[in-house]
């Protein structure tokens, strides 16, 4: 329904909550009672597909000037919560609506659309629901009898919505559990948590505890509402939360002997960018009053991203935290302890407050709006999207008389009185569009405010008389029950017969509807169809519990059965590794066993070249490289054909172990090195002896007597030559210096030092030949 006013307004949709069917001429004070709702910053608008039909997309838009909101439904505003991209409203009905961006079912619709207008919440038909909270995944709902109502995603949010599972509800569900017996009076939804309080003060939390924002005293998660143990025995009247801390009013008592009640704001959770008001950065884990803020007391509170707001009871705005856009609301302090918002705001009594991501409004007692922070999307409702660092009254809603102020993440909404539209404003019939004259009179709509004439008038009543739900308002169009609902209310609803003509209202009372007049009970019986429905959706609401709880189990077994494979594998990749190690190093023997065996078929044809005194020399070398590769055979016969240096990689190929390979990787290298070591020093000291003797001391000389003259290595260069009788004694002769290390001088010199060393040595006190040391040519 659309509304041109006086001052050319662009036609505006109405939404209101009187239950009446009809449209009557009336006076101005009964649609004032009435609720609108404003909204602007990136909002929702119907789109255009392709095919040329509309209100079949749903497009974000920016507002930059507080417009009235879209409806299919005639609407009576109580209250209005916003959350991310999404936001929600209870009627006076007790009816709950929610529109915006759908995601992971937060919009309680049970369907994966986004939703340009509000919507009925239908599974919450038959609650009488009195307040709503929106969080960035999630929606609470309280009814009046104090049951908490939750929705939305749960499968990634640890405890989100109470309910005990990692699940997403696509339809709101009731919270038990710890709450059985307490009445919810208060709700508020963080990003990752959610805080509540009952009838009797209790405070309780659940979901994601990081940084310690549950208050619990530690930073574990909780998947069922817990109380806040810190606080029992006080009583918490409001909270908020933000992304990462909490914030709330308690009522403490004061000094001893007094029984005055005072209102402190207590914060916990996050401390960085100073949020909780206490002058550092430090995460408190358990409620914590705001030690600068004890001298005053407060109502009210909101919480941002990285802001606290709180209201005292005298009218003063008190900000703290880290301003990014300047949402502390003054440029004078660095938000580090709790400031005072002054500036135009000196001289209001601010009644209310709200807080979005960056920017801030307040509500002042004269029913103005005033609004600083960020400016992006046109949040802040001055037509432009700047950013404003101190308090700025929002002109588009000077002449409106707003009752309320919500804020969501990038936009803002509010409740404004119903704005009475007389009928000179209006010339012709807002439905058929024909002028008013003398045969066609002007009636003015209860429900929108709107003036239509007589033929409208009549086609609005028999909406209203054929509303698929009497105690609720009448619906225009585009609502659609469930199938078995709509059977049930269709089939079975009992004929009204009232016992007497209704009464006429009276100037000052509420209009009401035929259904309003009570049946006779001796002529009809009414069946329990609210009972039936709650059952249906409660069996639905179980079975959807079993499937998830199963599909959790089936989960749950194939990552046991995935990490026991992952567990394998790694075993088979250690082995593999461990394996071509020891190829490796079998390849390396191999190579070591065949270079030995080319240095004893090259010893073999010197030897025969030689003479035969150097040849024995040799000979000795060859049968010890024999006795080391028959010593050697059996292991080397062991080793794989496929252990060559023509292994690719671990990965490409893997063999089984052997003896050798079994060993570690330093010992194989060990034992390659010690048998290549061994036979270069053999092979080396007998050169050396070799070359160090003369060509008439290099040989083994048996005399007549069987005696033998042998030559031992004393020092490097140094030969101690020594003859050896038949009874195997050894008597020193002489000493021999190699050219290659002494000159004549140096050995005559270490002679005169060492030669009683040689002595003591060989067991001789006086040389044979004191003057045969000499250097061997």
């Amino acid at each position: 329904m659309h509304l041109r006013t006086s001052t050319g307004d662009v036609s505006r949709h109405s939404v209101s909550n009187t239950p009446s069917c009809s449209s009557h001429t009336s006076g101005q004070d009964d649609i004032e009672s009435l609720g609108d709702v404003y909204i602007w910053g990136e909002v929702w608008s119907d789109g255009i597909s392709p095919d040329g039909h509309s209100k079949s997309l749903c497009l974000k838009v920016d507002a930059l000037l507080p417009k009235a909101l879209e409806s299919n439904v005639v609407i009576d505003v109580h209250q209005i919560a916003s959350g991310f991209r999404h936001a929600a409203l209870v009627t006076r009905q007790g009816e709950v609506f929610t529109w915006g961006e759908e995601c992971g079912g937060r919009l309680g619709h049970g369907t994966d659309i986004d939703i340009s207008r509000p919507r009925l919440v239908e599974s919450l038909a038959l609650s009488n629901v009195d307040s709503v909270a929106c969080g960035e995944f999630h929606t609470c709902a309280i009814t009046t009898a104090g049951d908490l109502f939750t929705w939305g995603d749960g499968a990634y949010n640890t405890g989100l919505l109470g309910h005990g599972i990692e699940a997403s509800h696509w339809m709101p569900k009731r919270v038990s559990g710890p709450l059985e017996g307490f009445q919810v009076s208060l709700v508020a939804c963080g990003t990752w948590h959610t805080v509540l309080a009952t009838s009797n003060g209790k405070i309780y939390s659940f979901g994601d505890g990081s940084f310690g924002v549950l208050g619990h005293g530690d930073r574990e998660s909780v998947a069922y509402p817990r109380e806040i143990e810190s606080l029992s025995g006080l009583r918490t009247i409001r909270i908020a939360c933000g992304v990462w801390h909490t914030a709330a009013i308690v009522e403490v008592m004061g000094h001893a002997g007094t029984n005055v009640v005072s209102r402190k704001l207590f914060t916990w959770g996050d401390g960085d960018g100073y949020r909780l008001g206490h002058g550092d950065k430090e995460a408190r884990l358990v409620p914590t009053c705001v030690a600068s803020l004890i001298d005053y007391n407060f109502h009210q509170l909101a919480c941002g991203h990285n802001i606290t707001i709180a209201l005292s009871t005298s009218g003063h705005v008190f900000t703290m935290g880290h301003s990014m856009y300047g949402e502390l609301g003054n440029p004078q302090f660095d938000g580090k302890v709790p400031c005072l918002v002054q500036d135009r705001l000196v001289g209001e009594l601010v009644e209310e407050i709200a807080c979005g991501s960056h920017h801030v409004v307040v509500l002042t007692s004269r029913s103005e709006v005033y609004s600083w922070g960020r400016g992006a999307n046109g949040r802040l409702g001055h037509g432009d999207t700047d950013d404003r660092k101190t308090p700025i009254l929002v002109e588009a809603l000077k002449d409106r008389h707003v009752k309320s102020i919500s804020c969501g993440s990038n936009f803002t909404a509010c409740i404004c009185m119903h704005k009475w539209v007389s009928s000179a404003d209006q010339s012709v019939c807002t439905g058929c569009r024909q002028a008013f004259g003398f045969t066609r009179k002007r009636h003015n709509c209860y429900n929108c405010g709107l003036v239509y004439c007589h033929a409208c008038s009549s086609r609005k009543v028999l909406k209203a008389v054929l509303a698929p739900t009497p105690g609720k308002p009448h619906r225009l169009k585009d609502i659609a029950f469930p199938s078995s609902l709509s059977l049930l209310q269709t089939t079975s609803r009992p004929i009204m017969t009232p016992t007497a003509p209704p009464p006429l209202p009276a100037a000052n009372s509420k209009f009401v509807t035929p259904y309003s007049w009570k049946p006779n009970p001796s002529l009809s019986t009414t069946p329990d169809f609210s009972g039936n429905l709650m059952e249906t959706i409660k069996r639905t609401n179980e079975h959807w519990d079993r499937e998830v709880l199963k599909l959790q189990g089936e989960i749950k077994s194939l990552k046991q059965k995935l990490e026991i494979q992952d567990a394998v594998a790694h075993n088979v990749s250690n082995e593999a590794k461990e394996v071509f190690v020891a190829a490796q190093e079998s390849a390396k023997f191999n190579a070591a066993i065949e270079l030995i065996r080319t240095i004893e078929a090259q010893m073999k044809d010197v030897a025969q070249k030689v003479p035969n005194d150097l040849g024995d020399n040799i000979k000795s070398m060859i049968i010890s490289a024999e006795l080391f590769l028959e010593n050697n055979k059996t292991r080397a016969s062991e080793l794989p054909s496929s252990a060559t240096p023509s292994i690719e990689s671990p990965n490409t190929q893997v063999h089984q172990k052997n003896g050798f390979e079994n060993s570690t990787d330093d010992n194989a290298q060990n034992n390659i090195k010690s048998v290549i070591n061994d036979i270069r020093v053999t092979a080396d000291h007998q050169s050396m002896e070799s070359s160090s003797r003369s060509p008439r001391a290099s040989k083994r000389i048996i005399n007549n007597k069987g005696e033998v003259e042998l030559m031992e290595q004393f020092e490097p260069g140094i030969y101690a030559t020594l003859l050896q009788l038949l009874d195997g004694t050894k008597l020193f002769k002489r000493v021999k210096f190699s050219k290659r290390r002494f000159s004549e001088q140096e050995a005559e010199d270490w002679w005169k030092k060492n030669q009683e060393r040689v002595f003591r040595k060989y067991n001789y006190s006086i040389p044979i030949s004191s003057n045969d040391s000499s250097s061997t040519p």
